[in-house]
């Protein structure tokens, strides 16, 4: 038997927010806005398949960072907070992905094996955390 407020999830639209996803893994209308955010096309996907509504490259780390992660667990923490450092060129990217989030369900696209050390869960909690601190010191500069 369901609850009320069970009964009402169901019928809810999709969840404003931010979400991440493997590009290999089928899409759905729950998804809201796909972003692939690689900076290589994924291997064997088709763009019909991907299903996005935009790629932002310059999201994705360098090839210099990619490179050197390697997938390499031990070196997660160095590379998120390198990560970090290169998003902070995107202010603009995030904010428009920021917006987006706000009025819809965002959903983060990788094409990394590891759902957990991988680009978009750095870029989710940047996105979660709000603009970074060198765009907002220069938004507070030009106010008169």
């Amino acid at each position: 038997m369901r609850t009320k407020a069970a009964k009402n999830d169901v019928r809810r639209p999709a969840v404003r927010g931010v979400a991440i996803k493997r590009i290999y893994a089928a899409p759905e209308s729950a998804d809201g806005y796909r972003v692939l955010i690689d900076r290589l096309w994924p291997r064997g996907i088709s763009k019909e398949r991907a299903a996005i509504d935009v790629w932002l490259r310059d999201l994705a780390p360098s090839t210099v960072l990619r490179t050197w992660f390697h997938h390499d667990p031990t070196r997660w923490p160095e590379f998120s907070r390198r990560c970090r450092v290169e998003l902070r060129a995107q202010s603009g990217l995030l904010e428009n992905l920021r917006q987006k989030a706000r009025s819809q369900r965002v959903t983060l696209l990788y094409g990394a094996r590891d759902a957990r050390f991988n680009q978009a869960t750095v870029l989710r909690e940047v996105l979660r955390r709000g603009a970074p601190q060198a765009a907002t010191r220069r938004a507070r500069a030009r106010r008169p």
